[in-house]
């Protein structure tokens, strides 16, 4: 991010927002299920509606990609392909705020 120390944990400056707010609980394979809606629901859009100077979103894994794309008016499509989405950054280089997906560092994607 090329931002300091000092910088990057400075709350007035970078926030750090999880999907869901809670955690989920865990799968029947001891995997982390995904983020509850109404979470996202309840939280989200109040949340961002108070932070309109947000110069940079890191859209961290799949349901952080479709929530913050479809929110700045980008829906993506059912079809597309998280690393294509990922190496295509550039693309989104020019959206205010600037959008880049990242994918989520969980287990099944380090393999």
């Amino acid at each position: 991010m090329d931002v300091s120390r000092e910088v990057f944990y400075d709350e007035t400056r970078i926030a750090i927002i999880p999907m869901g707010f809670c955690f989920p609980g865990h799968s029947k394979t001891k995997g982390d299920l995904p983020p509850r809606r109404e979470c996202r629901a309840t939280w989200h859009d109040q949340l961002f509606a108070l932070l309109p100077n947000i110069a940079t979103i890191l859209a961290i894994g799949a349901y952080a990609q479709d929530y913050h794309f479809a929110r700045l008016g980008r829906p993506l499509h059912n079809g597309t392909k998280r690393d294509e989405l990922i190496v295509g950054w550039r693309e989104f280089e020019k959206m205010r705020p600037r959008l880049i997906a990242l994918p989520h560092p969980s287990w099944r994607n380090n393999g």
